[in-house]
């Protein structure tokens, strides 16, 4: 034993030595070569070396820029990591677990990109003053939780901040799982606030009545004085609003205020069925829209199963004749739009790259009939809860060879007939398939395919066992070397000994979500916690993602699983309505553990 142990030592020691010995210079050339995403491997083992230590921290001071959303780090690791940089300019974060003194710590006059996420915990008073601190900042986002202190609100003087941004050009503000009823007082009045330079607007949630109020073209005080239109939206190209309700008024404001408008971004929830809803008048009104190249406009469900009733293909026709530069459309709850409405935009709008439409009750086949014969080069579909789509519509889509996302959500008529054609798509990225008709057959073909597919979505397909899963990652297509996202979701078909295949079929896989999989159990655990461990020394990727959410045949004896050296770089586990979430002592340990997970 003590020959063993002085054997090791010496050879730490002969290593420590070869590493002092290379010239610091090389050191630096090779790592200025490297990838930003390499650093994370870099930092962990530069405690082995001063020469190395030293490269690195000169390396990393070079950066102007970070990026730290994908960890939810504690605030005395970020202090650590924040030393290493001289100056920043660009920097996102997940704030979940930092502090005020921690964000603190790098504003300025050199930051000019803020994104802080999860800014729930910071105080209001120290987000106020983010203007004050960083005079040169052109880009600022803040996604608040829908878990807030209403009382403390209060405390955000946006004014305090917004108005001390002179180049301010993006302005992002969100406030996630919020009713718009709840939450929309924290945004009231913020039209006022905002200066001439800005280009980019998003709001989550904002009021259709303020949000008209400051986009009229011309508004009249009690006196009857004439007032010119909101100054900001001479500059403004991009909007971006989640609100109570869309209406023909806000779309003629919206048209009439905003002349350099390129991007219009519109969702609306309502909580009851609309009385003032929009039409083809207001449709009509975004002909006047010259620069326009995106539109999205969609209405939520997640209240009720209501739709726009009062906007017809009359509507569509007018879109697609004053509208003919879109590069990109989503229309989301169009019930009474048919076939011909849908088809007039594809058949007008020449530069056409994405196509969404979701719970189009009317749409058919026949909207897609004759689509190989149009000149455009589509890249992204998404059809999703269309129940009148088939697999015909899927092969006409499939003509598109530069097709990289194609979303068929919902639509319960697609069966595997169509994927053939599908598996044929050279750049094919992104599949979904989640709730279609297909079987373990039409996974054979898949899995004979040449799309690169990196990301799959089977969820819901209950046609779909483990032998799909073998015929999907055993056969010879591209797919078991690109995928690196997978769904199995809601699937009673797997098991164990699918959940095997993905780990020795799958290469690249980094995401995996099997919610809901009833049939799944420790084993499966045990073997994706292996996988890690099995790949790390061939430098693979690892999973960084898992969903197990109410798979109810795991234990808590899937708790230790979790505990290192398995799982080699996970970031997030989704665990609800397991029993895993029973062992509070065994989190307590995982946490410790794994302090950004």
């Amino acid at each position: 034993m003590d020959h063993k142990k002085g054997t090791t030592a010496s050879a730490i020691v002969g290593g420590y030595s070869l590493l002092e010995r290379i010239p610091e210079s090389i050191l630096n050339e090779i790592f200025s070569r490297l990838e930003p995403e390499t650093l994370t491997t870099l930092c962990s083992v530069a405690c082995v070396s001063r020469t190395l230590n030293s490269s690195v921290n000169k390396l990393l001071s070079s950066f102007s820029s970070v990026d730290l959303s994908a960890f939810s780090v504690d605030s005395q690791t970020f202090d650590g990591i924040i030393r290493r940089f001289r100056k920043i300019e660009k920097i996102t974060l997940d704030c979940l677990r930092l502090n005020d003194s921690s964000i603190r710590s790098f504003l300025g006059p050199d930051v000019e990109e803020l994104i802080l996420l999860k800014c729930s915990s910071l105080s209001y008073r120290l987000l106020s003053s983010i203007g004050r601190t960083c005079p040169n900042l052109r880009v600022l986002t803040l996604e608040f939780s829908g878990f807030i202190d209403k009382s403390a609100v209060f405390d955000l003087k946006l004014e305090d901040s917004l108005g001390s941004c002179r180049f301010l050009e993006s302005l992002r503000i969100k406030v996630r799982g919020g009713e718009i009823n709840e939450y929309g007082f924290m945004l009231l009045g913020i039209y006022h606030l905002l200066p001439q330079t800005v280009k980019i607007l998003k709001l989550q949630p904002a009021s259709v009545l303020d949000t008209v109020i400051y986009l009229r073209t011309f508004n009249y005080t009690n006196l009857g004085i004439l007032i010119a239109p909101a100054s900001f939206g001479q500059t403004l190209t991009h909007l971006s609003l989640v609100l109570d309700c869309i209406t023909d008024v806000l779309l003629r404001s919206i048209a009439h205020s905003l002349p350099l408008l390129a991007e219009l971004d519109l969702k609306d929830r309502p909580t009851s069925e609309p009385s003032d809803d929009l039409s083809d008048v207001g449709i009509q009104s975004l002909v006047g829209c010259h620069h326009l190249t995106s539109l999205s406009l969609v209405r939520s469900r997640q209240h009720f199963a209501t739709s726009f009733k009062r906007t017809t293909d009359m509507g569509m026709f007018l879109l697609s004749e004053g509208c003919k530069g879109l590069e990109s459309i989503r229309l989301g709850g169009f019930s009474k739009v048919s076939d011909a409405g849908f088809t007039s935009i594809l058949n007008s709008c020449f530069n056409l790259k994405k196509f969404e439409i979701q719970y189009a009750s009317l749409l058919t086949d026949l909207a897609f009939q004759d689509i190989s014969k149009a000149p455009r080069s589509l890249t992204d579909i998404k059809l999703v809860s269309c129940s009148y789509i088939t697999s015909e519509a899927v092969r006409e889509l499939a003509s598109c060879s530069d097709l990289e996302i194609l979303n068929l959500l919902g639509c319960r008529s697609v069966a595997d007939s169509c994927l053939t054609n599908v598996s044929r798509l050279k750049f094919l990225t992104t599949l979904n398939l989640g709730g279609a008709d297909v079987t373990d057959n039409g996974m054979s073909v898949l899995g004979n395919g040449n799309a690169p597919i990196s990301t799959l979505s089977l969820r819901g397909c209950k046609r779909v066992t483990d032998k799909g899963i073998a015929f999907l990652f055993r056969n010879e297509g591209k797919i078991r070397k690109s995928l690196s996202s997978l769904d199995l979701g809601h699937m009673p078909g797997i098991t164990d000994d699918g959940i095997r295949t993905v780990v020795d079929g799958s290469l690249g896989l980094v995401d995996l979500c099997i919610r809901n999989c009833f049939h799944v159990t420790d084993a499966s655990v045990e073997a994706l916690g292996l996988k890690g461990r099995r790949f790390e020394s061939e430098k693979s990727k690892v999973l960084r993602r898992i969903d197990v959410y109410n798979c109810s045949g795991l234990s808590i004896e899937s708790l230790r699983l979790l505990k290192k050296p398995l799982f080699c770089g996970l970031q997030w586990i989704g665990i609800g309505r397991t029993r895993l979430i029973c062992g509070d002592v065994g989190l307590d340990e995982i946490q410790k553990e794994r302090k950004w997970i």
